[in-house]
């Protein structure tokens, strides 16, 4: 199976479930990056020590834009509107949610090239 396929497979819902199943997918991609996002901007801060806000950074751009990605995907391929139970509005919802994560974590980037570690 190709990447394309599996990507279009969880767009549309996989082999299982309904129509929503790609939405949330996305969503919970969009709110990974996010979370990854506001985790590599303290560190970025300094507020917590462990790990590279470096890495955290890059992490939380791919985990948005691949959320985003997922959410535009579902959009083109699902049928009918909002209300009709195959996700449109947790799709619609999980792309500025990537998109947040997506900027969080360039953000981060930025921010930890300005600081320069103490040692």
């Amino acid at each position: 199976m190709s990447a394309s396929d599996v990507l279009m497979a969880a767009a549309e819902g996989g082999v299982i479930g309904d129509g929503r199943t790609g939405a949330n997918l996305a969503l919970g991609v969009g709110l990974i990056g996010t979370a990854l996002g506001w985790l590599a901007l303290a560190r970025a801060a300094g507020r917590v020590r462990a790990g590279s806000a470096r890495t955290a950074g890059v992490s939380a751009m791919a985990a948005g834009l691949t959320g985003m990605l997922l959410a535009v995907l579902h959009l083109a391929t699902a049928d009918g509107g909002p209300g009709t139970g195959n996700g449109l509005v947790g799709a619609v919802v999980a792309v500025p949610l990537g998109l947040i994560g997506l900027l969080l974590g360039r953000r981060a980037l930025i921010r930890s090239r300005r600081t320069v570690p103490a040692g």
